[in-house]
């Protein structure tokens, strides 16, 4: 993946394309941060160049993240090393162990070089960001999940300029460099990526011990992928991001269906657990006796006997049983003091009440004491 081919500018993305791929990189997680550090002796970065720089690997870098560390100038181009390729294979992958940060911290060039002058920063805007867009490419052509994606600039050279760079705008960029053309292939390939990578600066002032200043700027790039749409056989056409969008994000969509709709069953759930059941009950085989209403909550009983105001009335003090509610499920659990009759046959053990309406037999000295219950849930 790390020869993926090179790259170019593609068609603009919906807005429904841009919320898809920021919500898959969201799900799976990860951002690619360049280092990107100006050698030149301008820089030369001091005390708070360096505590800054390592603030932001200790205190930024979440795990999962891909560190490039890109020194940059123009005599002896660091830019064209193989070690500071940005590449899928190449980033040091960041964990908060004490080795890694320490791995990052020395990679980092904190010394200036002499010997590096005149820094050509559009040229290396267009390494940085052109290999970036590659690297997001790779990543939607092999279905792997798309990174947010920064790019950390040490640099007294001015950041994100128009095509073309005269010595008034910046002095240093060598007279032969194709970015002092504005009409240069380079120049207005640079510019059409500025154009379509979503760049977000933000800069910080630092005065060096010379009381030379150099900015620490943090350029954020969201997302972002390369949609390129083709004619296809039969009226249709191809493209590539929509496809990759669907294939990264239907497993997480079912699987957040269906935590939304076990949600919903248990929220119903949890819901009835609350409600009151009332239990209607009356006494046909004694006229003289009201019917009456009583309410069960989740985990409550009501006693069959005994005197007492909360109890179902039958003949006799003792307690023959319990209707208790466990749940959303109603049980008879007989006490064994005096007979009580469900479905006709005398109760020795709990049993779970399945029906809405049914009847109970208190029978005292041979005469039955018919008692009938209607929940309502």
């Amino acid at each position: 993946m790390s020869n993926c081919a090179e790259i170019s500018p593609g068609q603009p993305l919906k807005t429904w394309q841009q919320f898809g791929l920021k919500l898959a990189s969201r799900i799976y997680g990860g951002r690619d941060v360049v280092v990107a550090v100006d050698l030149t002796e301008s820089v030369g970065l001091n005390a708070e160049g360096r505590l800054r720089l390592t603030q932001i690997i200790k205190d930024s870098l979440q795990p999962g993240d891909l560190v490039y560390v890109v020194p940059f100038a123009s005599k002896v181009n660091p830019l064209q090393s193989d070690r500071n390729a940005i590449a899928l294979d190449n980033g040091i992958k960041f964990r908060r162990k004490p080795e890694v940060i320490e791995q990052i911290v020395n990679t980092l060039p904190f010394e200036s070089e002499i010997q590096f002058n005149n820094t050509d920063i559009q040229n290396a805007e267009l390494f940085a960001y052109r290999e970036l867009a590659r690297l997001n490419q790779c990543r939607l052509v092999g279905s792997i999940p798309l990174k947010p994606q920064s790019v950390v600039w040490l640099t007294d050279a001015p950041l994100l300029t128009e095509a073309g760079i005269d010595s008034a705008t910046w002095i240093e960029t060598p007279a032969n460099s194709p970015f002092r053309q504005s009409e240069s292939q380079l120049s207005q390939e640079r510019q059409s990526w500025l154009q379509t990578l979503p760049l977000n600066k933000r800069s910080q002032v630092i005065t060096t011990d010379d009381n030379r200043t150099y900015q620490l700027s943090i350029v954020d790039i969201p997302p972002i992928a390369q949609e390129f749409c083709t004619p296809a056989p039969g009226g249709k056409e191809t493209c590539l991001v929509t496809p990759y969008i669907v294939k990264m994000l239907w497993l997480p969509t079912l699987i957040l269906a269906a935590l939304l709709i076990a949600g919903g069953f248990y929220g119903k759930y949890l819901i009835s657990l609350k409600k009151k059941w009332k239990l209607k009950v009356s006494f046909d085989s004694d006229d003289n006796i009201e019917p009456r209403t009583c309410y069960l909550k989740h985990g409550q009983k009501i006693a069959i006997g005994s005197n007492d105001l909360s109890a179902i009335s039958c003949p006799g003090e003792d307690i023959r049983g319990y209707l208790y509610r466990k749940g959303n499920k109603l049980y008879l659990k007989p006490t064994k003091n005096a007979p009580i009759l469900y479905r006709d046959r005398e109760l020795n053990k709990e049993e779970l009440i399945e029906r809405d309406r049914f009847k109970l037999n208190c029978p005292e000295r041979g005469k039955n004491f018919d008692i009938s219950v209607k929940v309502v849930k």
